[in-house]
Parts: structure tokens; C-alpha cells; sequence
């Protein structure tokens, strides 16, 4: 029985086991298998479309260097594509609401991202932190404010993406329990209620592919700077 909204983020165990393992890794099965075929079917043909078009758009302001880190970031979008998609089906959990999972994903990809930018061109991975022309009193300054908001992006990757998960989960649950309560007392209020219902959750749907996309978009940024 859900004691609170917020019951719902919690996550679950059978027999003192905890299973968000299994439902991070359940989701990779919902993926077909490619095949050495000559004539696909509509949804292998749908899935290499949709993963070309992604990796086109989002390799493309890069260089060479970086097009390595294409087959990661596809990975990783998919994965959060499917993961959240699969949180707004009843009965089902959403991994990506604990801020613990976000963050394991945030932190080691930003780590890396600037680990590269120091061994490959370290000179202009360090004149991020101070924009060019700067007056030479504003320098000290500037350089504390510049690594406070470097060291602050894979903590604002991780948040973004549990806040807005968690609030659009809310929000629905919110508007489902006001649906079920004015059912019985006034029918028609109840039924609009349900309408707003339906059209969040088709908005719903629009934030988890876009946060996903968000996600992987602002990693692959921070790669551009620092190859």
C-alpha cells in the first residue's frame, strides 16, 4: 500500500533483494537483434533509420576525434529512452528517478570528457576557465567562478534529469488520485480530469525521449570542448 506520493521512488525489493538491477537490465531485451539479412522488416529498417539520423545530428559539429564516442552515446540514449518510456506503464518502476543512478551515469562520462581535454590540449582545456579579454583584477575571480560551474555540470546532468521525471510522475499520480476521488461526486469534473490526465501523459511520453536526449546532447558538448 503507497503511503505517500513519493512511495512511489522508492525502490523495490522482493524478499529483501532489491531490483532495479533487473529492471535496468530487462529493457535491453526489448531491442531486436540485427541480422546479415539482405530484406529487414519494418522495425530493424525504423531502428537503423532512427539511429543514423542520431548519430548524424549529433556528430556532426564534432571531429574526428569524437565520433569515437558515437556507439556510447547511441547506447546510452536508447537505454534512456527505453527505461523511461517503460517507467509510465502502471505497475512499473522507473530507474531513472533515483538521483543515485543519474549521477553514475553523470559523473564518470563528464570525468572522462575533461580528462580527455587535459591530455590531448590541455592550453585550451584550462582557457575555458578564463574568457579571453577579461580585466586583470576580474582574473581570480573569474577563475574560481569557471571551475565552480565546471565541477557543478555532472550534478546539474543528474538533477536535471530526476527533477523532471519525478515531477511529471507526480503531477500525473496527483491528477489520477483527484480523477478517482471526483468520480463519485461530480462525474463530469472527473471526466475532465481524466482529459488533462491523458494529455500529460502524452506529454510525459515527449519529456522522457527529450530528457534522454537532453542528457546525451549536453555530454556530447562537453566532449566537443575538449577535443
Amino acid at each position: 500500500m503507497i503511503m505517500s506520493f513519493f512511495d512511489q521512488f522508492l525502490s523495490p525489493s522482493f524478499l529483501g533483494i532489491p531490483l532495479i538491477a533487473l529492471a535496468i537490465s530487462i529493457p535491453w531485451l526489448l531491442f531486436p537483434t540485427p541480422t546479415n539479412r539482405w530484406l529487414n522488416n519494418r522495425l530493424l529498417t525504423l531502428q537503423a533509420w532512427f539511429i543514423n539520423r542520431f548519430i548524424y545530428q549529433l556528430m556532426q559539429p564534432m571531429n574526428l576525434g569524437g565520433h569515437k564516442w558515437a556507439i556510447l552515446f547511441t547506447a546510452l540514449m536508447l537505454f534512456l529512452i527505453t527505461i523511461n518510456l517503460l517507467g509510465l506503464l502502471p505497475y512499473t518502476f522507473t530507474p531513472t528517478t533515483q538521483l543515485s543512478l543519474n549521477m553514475a551515469f553523470a559523473l564518470p562520462l563528464w570525468f572522462t570528457t575533461v580528462l580527455i581535454g587535459m591530455l590531448n590540449q590541455p592550453t585550451i582545456a584550462l582557457g575555458h576557465l578564463l574568457p579571453e579579454g577579461t580585466p586583470t583584477p576580474l582574473v581570480p575571480v573569474l577563475i574560481i567562478i569557471e571551475t565552480i560551474s565546471l565541477f557543478i555540470r555532472p550534478l546539474a546532468l543528474g538533477v536535471r534529469l530526476t527533477a523532471n521525471l519525478t515531477a511529471g510522475h507526480l503531477l500525473m499520480q496527483l491528477i489520477a488520485t483527484a480523477a478517482f476521488v471526483l468520480l463519485a461526486m461530480m462525474p463530469t469534473v472527473a471526466l475532465l480530469t481524466s482529459l488533462v490526465l491523458f494529455l500529460l501523459t502524452i506529454l510525459e511520453v515527449a519529456v522522457a525521449m527529450i530528457q534522454a536526449y537532453v542528457f546525451v546532447l549536453l555530454l556530447s558538448l562537453y566532449l566537443q570542448e575538449n577535443v
